[in-house]
């Protein structure tokens, strides 16, 4: 059976600059699969590939057996996959309401649909609940980056892309955050985690990737990523807990 999201050799230039090279991946129906990476490693070039949002120079993207390389992004949104950007990007002069209003555009006629939606994500963000008629650009970073999240899931994705869900927050909301996307996972929602937070993103998902310079440089179960000596050195902490350990 063919995974629900198949990345296959994805490649990705910018004018002279080629951000991602060869790079495939894939997610199963059901699943949290993570992708970690530093800054510059061309994790967010790969989420708004999948999204439509930028264009492919070779290899495909392919979910439930379509292959979309060529389709507009509102019409990916359409089909399933939806995602919560890098930095929240709410829109600070709309309402809290007016935001996840946004997230259910191309859904808008279908009023149960939206409202359901609506009550969905209420539930895994009362906070957003009571702020629903306040301005998106009012609230603290912990609360936009809900809203982000909840804004994705207005479309009812199959697959959502969370792009860096934990930047800037601090550790009490990082918990919290990773606690809400598990409870999303549990629902159905598939996940294609973007994180800097390896400890987080590798306590959640079921596998992992590890993007250098835009190529994966090593992949797995996330049991055989955490005992990886080099990950451990690069995004682990390992010869800080090494130092510990030695005292």
């Amino acid at each position: 059976m063919a995974p629900l999201l198949n990345i296959e050799h994805l490649s990705i230039s910018y004018g002279g600059i080629q951000a991602i090279k060869d790079v495939s991946i894939h997610l199963e129906q059901g699943e949290i699969v993570s992708v970690l990476g530093a800054n510059g490693a061309g994790k967010s070039t790969l989420l708004q590939a999948v999204s439509g949002l930028v264009p492919i120079s070779g290899g495909s993207v392919i979910f439930s057996s379509e292959v979309l390389n060529k389709v507009p992004a509102y019409e990916i949104v359409l089909k399933g996959i939806s995602l919560s950007p890098e930095g929240r990007r709410v829109f600070p002069t709309l309402t809290v309401e007016e935001n996840l209003n946004l997230g259910a555009y191309t859904r808008r006629k279908m009023r149960d649909e939206v409202r359901k939606a609506k009550d969905r994500v209420f539930s895994l963000f009362p906070i957003l609940s009571e702020r629903r008629k306040q301005l998106a650009g009012t609230l603290s970073g912990g609360e936009q980056q809900m809203l982000a999240i909840g804004r994705a899931l207005m479309s009812t994705p199959r697959v959502l892309l969370l792009d860096e869900p934990s930047l800037g927050l601090a550790p009490i909301l990082v918990k919290q955050i990773f606690d809400i996307i598990a409870e999303i996972n549990a629902q159905g929602t598939s996940i294609l985690l973007v994180e800097q937070n390896a400890h987080k993103a590798l306590g959640i998902a079921s596998r992992g990737y590890v993007l250098e310079n835009g190529r994966i440089v090593a992949s797995g179960p996330t049991s055989s990523l955490r005992s990886d000596e080099k990950i451990q050195e690069a995004y682990l902490g390992g010869a800080a807990l090494r130092k510990k350990a030695a005292r």
